[in-house]
């Protein structure tokens, strides 16, 4: 495939990302989103699939269930049905069902505690001890980021594979000669409640300096701006996903913010996937607005 067919077929998918996101309390229109995005909606679907390995209804009715699941824990004074009108849902009965169908029990069961037992079965499976981290002593700082262009892979699953996608990122910013550079994972999914396997990460190179490539088969996409709690955290690996667990779980619930339907992501400073001693320091930046 031609490199200019491969960045325009990159930046449909992204383009369909982003308008999902960005009105998932909608009923989003696909014959409309092809109108606006000037392609058949044959050809939208099929780039979709290709590039997220689900297709579009699949992707809206992920993403729509991961912010409920979200609003259920945090927005305490909305009753169930706001929150099926908040994330696009035309009556309860089909919120119920499809909630009921993805996380094997009601929105009800998960409000008074069932989130907590479904996403400590997740950590439990990437974790690589079972030692408690006591995050508490965390101060997130509130931050307006602005939008962030990168060149990247992504990745399909949460788990040690991804080592794979930043290697092939450093051979790229090797080739290129690329001295300053920022390494940023976009998170697609909420890992704490999204099998893992089926979650969308994202590896991204954020170029620093104006650099003419010599290698310019990576597509690139823009990382929405935003207001963004930032925690800052240094561990080894699996302690990541207990730092989301959380933020998600403790500090957000009492925190007088909601989350936004941007997705999360993280900044390495030092990545463990590439470090000799598989140690990381980042940074994780959770999309907020205030309540």
């Amino acid at each position: 495939m031609k490199k200019s067919t491969y960045e325009k077929r990159a930046k449909i998918a992204n383009d369909v990302m982003n308008y999902v996101y960005k009105y998932i309390d909608t009923n989003i229109n696909i014959d409309e989103l092809s109108l606006e995005l000037k392609i058949s909606k044959f050809h939208l679907h099929r780039v979709f699939k290709e590039e997220f390995g689900k297709n579009i209804y699949e992707s809206i009715k992920s993403i729509r269930l991961e912010k409920a699941a979200n609003l259920l824990i945090t927005n305490k004074f909305s009753t169930i049905t706001e929150i099926s009108k908040m994330t696009g849902y035309s009556s309860q009965t089909s919120f119920l069902r499809a909630f009921k169908q993805r996380f094997s029990m009601t929105p009800k069961e998960w409000k008074q505690g069932g989130y907590k037992e479904y996403s400590n079965k997740i950590v439990e499976k990437i974790s690589t001890n079972n030692q408690v981290i006591d995050f508490s002593s965390i101060e997130p700082v509130i931050v307006k980021m602005p939008e962030i262009k990168g060149y990247y892979i992504r990745h399909k699953g949460y788990d040690k594979s991804i080592k794979k996608s930043w290697q092939k990122l450093q051979t790229w910013i090797y080739t290129n000669e690329i001295k300053s550079y920022k390494q940023m994972a976009l998170h697609h999914d909420n890992p704490i409640i999204t099998p893992l396997e089926e979650c969308q990460y994202i590896a991204i190179v954020v170029l620093e300096e104006e650099k003419v490539l010599e290698d310019l088969s990576l597509p690139t996409l823009d990382v929405p701006k935003g207001i963004y709690a930032k925690f800052s955290l240094n561990g080894k690996y699996g302690d990541v996903i207990k730092l989301i667990q959380w933020v998600y779980h403790v500090w957000l619930i009492n925190s007088g913010y909601e989350t936004t339907t941007n997705p999360s992501y993280t900044i390495y400073h030092k990545n463990h996937f590439l470090s000799e001693d598989k140690e990381f320091i980042l940074d994780f930046y959770l999309p907020i607005r205030y309540v």
